[in-house]
């Protein structure tokens, strides 16, 4: 009787809220009933209670005979019997400690996994403990796909801890920002005007292509894309691709970086007088059309002239009467100028002259000439000094 009594004795009280030290009895049918250590009193862990992954099999956290710390959630009473279990929580039990390491911690940047894409962002979970990152505050521009961040491990900087409100609120956008800062600042201090650099991709828009020189974007405007003209950025480049650039301006203070690409590649106008060369004749299409004339694409990238009074032996009031835009011409080219890129063609110089204008021409140069005046022998008395017509001529007969 004595040593039933001493072991009465030696059991203690269990109350929700305690923490306790559980032996693992048995695991069966997605749960795993314990015994408290010290009391005789049997428990019950669930999977929920063990963690937040409802697919995952409980074999792979307990096992028969493993001593674990758990939180007492709350007694169980069975429906046919008296007998009195208590429900505990591996998973609560880390999610308070969690709370204890986060209390104060706000501004600091710790290491979270995105778990699930929810409305408005992403939750996440700091050692058991759930937390929320907003939409808003996952990048640096706004992400409407969350379920790329699922599975990742995240650094975020702690907005908000209250543990009385299982409040927890992170923001990975400032760290980016903070990182981009700092890889800003380093690549500013390598980049020169002038230079070629390598860069990739980043995104395309309707005036132009980023490309990520490595934590930092610069922008290849359209029209530095490509020699041609009236070129899509999407025609030229993909995201994703990696691409050599050139520097053309720097502006850290706005924190821009203006990039071409075609200043990476050879230019149509180099080595043009080898391609093209005066009293060439060859076929192009009409580009554009202006008042003073057509410009007509002789080799890729090279549009040449044809001035408005090129284009006809007869008189042409609008280069628009006579062509159109997409038209297939047959030109002689004039002259080329490399240095200033400018192609002179001519249409008309390849038609046959009219016979009217034929005829036009012999006679305006068959018009005999103006006889020059004979230089005269003498010279005009000036008016001022009085003579008169009959001081001149008085001794000629009448």
């Amino acid at each position: 009787m004595n040593e039933f009594e001493d072991l009465l004795n030696s059991v203690s009280e269990v109350n929700p809220g305690d923490v306790v030290t559980a032996e693992v009895l048995t695991v069966d049918n997605g749960q795993a009933n314990v015994i408290i250590e010290g009391t005789g009193i049997e428990g019950v862990l669930t999977l929920r209670e063990l963690t937040n992954d409802r697919e995952a099999d409980i074999n792979d956290f307990v096992k028969s005979g493993d001593k674990i710390e758990v939180l007492v959630l709350r007694q169980v009473v069975g429906k046919d019997t008296d007998t009195v279990t208590y429900l505990v929580s591996k998973k609560r039990l880390e999610a308070r400690k969690a709370w204890d390491k986060l209390v104060g911690r706000e501004g600091e940047v710790v290491t979270v996994k995105g778990t699930r894409a929810v409305k408005g962002g992403l939750s996440v979970e700091f050692e058991g403990l759930r937390g929320f990152i907003p939409a808003s505050m996952l990048d640096t521009r706004f992400v409407r796909n969350t379920e790329q961040f699922v599975g990742q491990d995240i650094e975020a900087k702690i907005k908000e801890v209250d543990p009385a409100e299982n409040r927890f609120i992170l923001s990975r956008r400032e760290v980016v920002e903070e990182k981009n800062a700092a890889a800003r600042q380093e690549i500013f201090s390598k980049l020169e005007v002038g230079s070629v650099v390598k860069g990739k991709v980043a995104r395309l828009t309707s005036f132009g292509a980023f490309v990520d020189l490595g934590g930092v974007d610069g922008l290849v405007h359209v029209t530095e894309l490509s020699h041609e003209r009236n070129v899509s950025p999407k025609s030229v480049v993909s995201v994703g691709d990696e691409i050599d650039v050139k520097v053309l301006a720097i502006d850290e203070e706005a924190g821009r970086i203006s990039l071409s690409l075609k200043a990476t590649t050879p230019g149509p106008w180099d080595g043009v007088e080898q391609k093209l060369a005066a009293g060439d004749v060859i076929d192009g299409k009409v580009k554009r059309l202006t008042d003073f004339g057509a410009f007509v694409e002789v080799l890729p990238g090279i549009d040449g002239l044809v001035h408005i009074s090129q284009i006809s032996h007869k008189r042409v009031e609008n280069p628009k009467d006579v062509l159109s835009v997409g038209q297939e011409v047959q030109v002689k080219v004039l002259s080329v100028d490399a240095d200033a890129e400018r192609v002179s063609l001519s249409i008309k110089a390849l038609q046959e002259r009219p016979a009217d204008a034929e005829g036009q021409g012999e006679k305006r140069q068959s018009r005999p000439r103006r006889q020059k005046r004979e230089k005269r022998d003498y010279e005009l008395p000036e008016t001022q000094t009085g003579f008169s017509m009959a001081d001149l001529f008085g001794d000629i007969e009448l």
